[in-house]
């Protein structure tokens, strides 16, 4: 019945019979176990001998399908915010030494008028 499509990460795929789309998240080849996401985020184990007794079919990754985006923008956000953090606290040193300097007593070659 199946089409003899191999479970690939990350392709989504319409079940025809039961008129579901998921995307395959995981496939563990030594357990012969997959794992599958569908539209509303419930996640399924099969085995590959149920997955070879569906009746399948490739699609698109459906409209409004955006986890995988979000996750991305996280992690970049956060990647982001990371190497933001570091240059402010380089940017805090640097004010430091400069208000240090004007406590010393100093006028930093400024002449007060």
């Amino acid at each position: 019945m199946s089409r003899d499509y191999e479970p690939v990460p990350g392709q989504w795929y319409q079940n025809l019979e039961e008129e579901e789309s998921f995307r395959v998240l995981s496939v563990d080849e030594d357990s012969e176990l997959l794992e599958i996401e569908y539209l509303d985020g419930d996640i399924e184990e099969l085995d590959l001998e149920t997955w070879h007794e569906m009746d399948l079919e490739r699609i698109a990754e459906p409209e409004g399908w955006s986890e995988s985006d979000d996750e991305d923008e996280v992690e970049n956000d956060e990647d982001w915010d990371e190497e933001d953090d570091e240059d402010e606290d380089e940017d805090d040193d640097e004010d430091e030494e400069d208000w240090d300097d004007d406590q010393d007593g100093s006028d930093g070659g400024r002449e007060n008028y």
